[in-house]
């Protein structure tokens, strides 16, 4: 089985996601260490092969039904990139599109599928991969012995800086697969959220809050701590679902991706899709009773304090 690895881009509005660069730069480690090459399977946007200079070799496959997302059309195209590539390894993100995409093209190219993998690594001819499993209160290492792997890669687990730059990509294109006038599904427009009142991801300091918190009418106490510290409210999924707060105060995968110099989360678990939009915070502060809570992996700071007896103290103290 040959040692290249391949990268499934992502892109919206002509820009590339950062978990690309970050898959990229892992892709290189692996293949490199094993003799391959890091491919990157480029679909509906060619003009961005540029930007893919640290890749051996970038393939595009471009066609009308691909130019905007739609998981029938991308599966079709990426899988005709398997077939021309033979890759050992196949590596999406767990974002939106990595998500809709791995099963289904694990299956097409009669691949096994390791799902919310963290870390990636060599031994000897093996790979081995570490996946959350139970909401990532747990670790699993996975061995990838020779058969082709699909692997769902957590954004944030490697460094986006490894897979930016250089200009030694060699670009090739490849025909679109039929199939693509003949769909039973068409992407129809992108309905973007409206501007909220608050724009989290400008803000230098975060507070927010998640399941733990227990009702709507608690949320009062943390927005007090949010007001002294002079930082918006944001949340977890869980608090926007209920309607608590306005879906443009959500931080993760199917929210807003923040980056604050403080992130304080109170009563949030910590689950991958959460920590996929928050953990490039240069410092996390999280509070959880449940010690074992995902949030304290990646947190630089914590404490097991109940909020409801803590966010009172502080404050009070900064009052």
């Amino acid at each position: 089985m040959p040692n290249d690895v391949l990268v499934v881009a992502e892109h919206l509005d002509g820009t590339l996601a950062d978990s690309t660069f970050e898959l990229l730069g892992k892709a290189n480690e692996l293949a490199h260490a094993g003799g391959g090459q890091s491919v990157v399977a480029l679909v509906g946007a060619p003009a961005l092969a540029d930007e893919l200079g640290a890749a051996d070799r970038v393939v595009t496959v471009d066609h009308p039904a691909l130019r905007s997302y739609t998981a029938e059309a991308w599966e079709h195209a990426v899988t005709a990139v398997v077939e021309a590539v033979q890759p050992r390894l196949v590596l999406v993100s767990t974002a939106t599109i990595g998500l809709d995409l791995a099963g289904a093209l694990a299956t097409r190219s009669d691949a096994a599928l390791v799902s919310y993998a963290v870390d990636l690594a060599r031994d000897g001819d093996d790979i081995v991969a570490t996946a959350q499993i139970y909401g990532g209160k747990l670790l699993a290492e996975v061995g990838i012995d020779g058969e082709r792997a699909v692997v769902a890669v957590i954004a944030g687990s490697f460094p986006a800086a490894a897979g930016r730059g250089g200009s030694g990509a060699t670009v090739e294109a490849i025909d679109a697969p039929p199939g693509l006038d003949d769909l039973r599904t068409a992407f129809l427009r992108m309905i973007a959220p409206e501007a909220g009142d608050v724009d989290i991801t400008a803000a230098d300091l975060l507070v927010s809050v998640g399941r733990g918190i227990a009702s709507q009418d608690n949320l009062e106490l943390v927005q007090e701590l949010a007001d002294a510290l002079g930082a918006p409210l944001a949340s977890s999924r869980p608090i926007t679902d209920q309607g608590w707060l306005p879906k443009t105060r959500q931080v993760g995968k199917s929210g807003l991706k923040v980056k604050p110099r403080v992130y304080l989360a109170f009563g949030i678990s910590g689950a991958p899709e959460h920590l996929e939009g928050m953990r490039d915070a240069e410092l996390i502060i999280a509070c959880n009773t449940d010690e074992q809570a995902p949030i304290f992996d990646i947190a630089h700071y914590g404490s097991t304090v109940d909020l409801f007896d803590l966010v009172p103290v502080l404050a009070e103290k900064l009052t």
